[in-house]
């Protein structure tokens, strides 16, 4: 019984360090999303962002090439930290049930 405890205790230490790292990578993203929108047959791109509980649109000109790609490797980047970071969080509440319910480890 005490193997399995320490095991799955292990497992939650690591899960939390895992969330911690996810967190982490998430704020070093550039924050918002660039998108293009074609007004009147003229292309302008909006970096569209949250501010507290308002979405912010700021004209961004015409960004470099290597500029939209930054954004569109962080919004890819982004989902897949937000769906790691709901996984292990998931895993997180899953071990502390186990570990409090001493009856079924």
């Amino acid at each position: 019984m005490d193997v399995i405890k320490g095991v799955l205790k292990e497992e939650l230490q690591n899960s939390l360090q895992m969330k911690k790292d996810y967190k982490r990578e998430l704020e070093k993203l550039p924050k918002g999303v660039l998108i293009k929108k074609i007004i009147r047959g003229h292309e302008y791109y909006y970096l569209i962002r949250r501010e507290g509980g308002k979405v912010r649109f700021d004209y961004r000109g015409k960004p470099s090439s290597e500029e939209i790609k930054q954004y569109e490797e962080a919004k890819k980047l982004r989902k897949k930290y937000r769906q790691l970071l709901s996984q292990v969080n998931k895993q997180i509440k899953y071990l502390s049930g186990m570990l409090r319910d001493r009856k079924s480890v």
